[in-house]
């Protein structure tokens, strides 16, 4: 039973305090929830408000498929919200 994971960390250009951040990614995170049915918390830089590190965990019976929906995501954040500076993305399966 595979268990995948997606890091994704970006910069959030002209975000001003922590409270504008948390209101931004706080969106960002139901969205990816409802559209994937994903996993999906801040791990890193919860303290720097001009940048965010989101981790998404998929399990299935299937790895390719969880690599896929993984890779959609990634897209979807980069074309949904294109305010966003993707900096890092990384893939992982278990």
């Amino acid at each position: 039973m595979p268990v995948s994971s997606l890091i994704v960390t970006f910069s959030i250009p002209g975000c001003r305090s922590l409270k504008e951040k948390r209101s931004r990614i706080r969106t960002i995170i139901a969205r990816l929830h409802r559209e994937f049915n994903l996993s999906v918390a801040e791990i890193g830089h919860q303290d720097a408000w001009q940048f965010c590190t989101l981790g998404c965990a998929i399990i299935s019976n299937d790895a390719v498929f969880n690599h896929q929906v993984l890779q959609k995501t990634s897209q979807f954040i980069t074309s949904s919200w294109p305010d966003l500076e993707l900096i890092d993305e990384k893939i992982e399966t278990l």
